[in-house]
């Protein structure tokens, strides 16, 4: 059985409110993403493991299956 969840989670930019849909990796964490709007260098807020569940509409693919990420 395969398991489902979201490839696709739309960031948000903190610094100008840039919104850009990107791709997930589904088997590594990303811990930079440059805003194709400001060019401000995201990074995970201390709580979260990725920039996609700091800054995403979506959460990585390890937290939505309920796993740990980047372990």
């Amino acid at each position: 059985m395969t398991e489902k969840f979201e490839t696709h989670s739309k960031i948000i930019c903190p610094k100008c409110g840039h919104e850009q849909v990107e791709q997930m990796p589904t088997n590594a964490c990303q811990f930079f993403y440059d805003c194709k709007g400001c060019g401000e260098l995201l990074k995970p807020l201390k709580v979260d493991c990725c920039v996609y569940c700091s800054y995403g509409t979506v959460a990585c693919p390890p937290i939505q299956l309920g796993n740990s990420c980047c372990d």
